[in-house]
Order: structure tokens, then sequence, then C-alpha cells
């Protein structure tokens, strides 16, 4: 019997990846967007691998999730693999943001994951197996500047994935994070807040637009989509999965310098270099 796999936030990157990457090693794919229609290239990744099937999902909407995750386990069954993967990034420091825009970013890249996590849990449970490999970022273990919001996203999931994982391990269900560094992909270019239009008299100005350039650099030289989406598939087959991945070795790096800093010095003169002229 085929495996079915749920992924958020398909429509494009490294959802869209890991969906292929799923179907061609024969998982059956439910890849999920908020609008999968207005995505062509996830309408053409349907077309050509019959493994793959498109599903609205806002992660948001406690509605939009209870519909999906209950119509998918009517028609197949069960949940085996959850890929939580929706998520977009925010830029400004706390003092540049309003709290209803910190509010938002935490109800897409925190409650957004909690929410279709908590749906599929009981099924799982009950199976006593499934996996959920939840895509953190990079941003989840070393917090760069001017990504106040994200930064507090990221961390909150990745608490909550560890809490979870040694729990749900009792039941059969595996747990993983995967904490890419930059990828090539369209989130830089969707990125929310302040990125463009810096008011003149905005005391950060200098610095956040310099950082801007920065991470849009590293965004355009970053590791492929694809090779992200390999790695989902990889730690899928895993028979013992790990709690924690990176997807690349920049990202490993930054991640042991921060695990063997107990005072976080060197973390903070390594991410403060963004802002250097």
């Amino acid at each position: 019997m085929t495996s079915t796999a749920v992924i958020t936030g398909a429509g494009s990157g490294i959802g869209l990846a890991a969906a292929r990457a799923l179907a061609v090693a024969g998982w059956d794919v439910v890849a999920t967007a908020r609008r999968p229609e207005a995505s062509e290239a996830l309408q053409a990744l349907a077309a050509e691998l019959p493994a793959v099937t498109l599903r609205s999902l806002d992660v948001t909407s406690d509605e939009s999730v209870a519909a999906c995750i209950g119509a998918v386990l009517a028609e197949r069954g069960g949940i085996d693999l959850l890929v939580n993967n929706a998520g977009a990034g925010h830029r400004g420091t706390l003092e540049q943001l309003s709290l209803d825009e910190l509010a938002a970013s935490l109800q897409l890249n925190f409650f957004g994951v909690a929410r279709v996590t908590k749906a599929v849990l009981p099924g799982m449970r009950a199976a006593r197996s499934g996996r959920v490999i939840t895509v953190t970022s990079l941003n989840g273990v070393v917090a760069l500047p001017f990504s106040d919001a994200y930064n507090a996203g990221k961390f909150a999931v990745e608490g909550l994935m560890e809490s979870l994982a040694a729990v749900m391990r009792e039941f059969g269900v595996f747990v993983s994070v995967l904490e890419p560094g930059p990828v090539n992909t369209p989130f830089f270019a969707h990125v929310g807040g302040h990125v463009h239009d810096i008011p003149a008299d905005d005391p950060y100005r200098d610095l956040i637009t310099r950082f801007n350039g920065r991470l849009a650099a590293m965004g355009a030289a970053g590791q492929s989509a694809q090779s992200v989406g390999e790695v989902i598939r990889d730690i899928a087959a895993d028979p013992a999965p790990a709690l924690r991945y990176q997807s690349s070795d920049q990202a490993r790096g930054l991640v042991a310098q921060k695990l063997i800093d107990p005072t976080g010095t060197s973390v903070v003169h390594e991410t403060g270099k963004l802002l250097q002229p």
C-alpha cells in the first residue's frame, strides 16, 4: 500500500521540490497551498506525476486545516508523513515592527505549523507510526539581524518540535526539523516588512538597507530547492530519523558554532558581519 504524504506550502520553492522528490520516490503526495490553482508549476507537477494530488490549505485557518486534513484522512485512511513547509519571511527590527506585524508572522510561521501538526497527530498516534518533518530554517537556530519576527516564529517551532519528539517517539511517531541556510527560491522576493522604501528618517535605514542587499545576494547564491527536497525525501526514508538536520555544509557549520558557544559571543560577531559596510 502506498504511503501518503501531506506537504504544506507546496506552491513553489522547497515545498514544490519536496512534492516532486517524494512522488518520484513512491509516495502518494497531497501537495497543498492556499491557492494551488495560482501555481503553474504545481499544476504542471500534478499533470506530470499522477501520484501528486492538489488541495487548498490555509495553515492560518482552523476551518481550512480541519477541512483539508479531514478530507485526506477520509479518502486515504491515514497520513504517514507531514511536511510542514508553509511560511514567509518578515524584515524589521523590534522598534520598527508593530505588534500586529509580529502577530501575523507568528500566526503563519508558528501557529500554522502547530495547527496542522495537531490535526495529524491523533491518527499517527493511533496507528503508532508516522513522520513529521518541519522545515524551520537556519533562523530557527541562529537569529539573523532585522529578522526579529521571523526568528521568533522559527525559534518557537524548534522548541515545539523538540518537545514533541520525545513524547511522540513513545507512540512510534518520529519528529524531525530541517534547517536550511540560504536557498535560491522565490522566498526572498516575497519577504514582507521593511524591505523597500525605508523612510529617510528611519534610524535603522542604512543598516537594514545593507542587510537586505546582503540577504538577496545570499539567496541568489544559495543551494537549490531540489537539493533540499531530496534531503526531505531521505529523512522520510530513514527508518530511525534524527531530530535535527541541516541541508548544507554552511548551515551545519553555523549550527555547530551555536551549540558549542554557551556565551553566544561568536554567533553575534558572525551575524554582525551582515551589517558592516
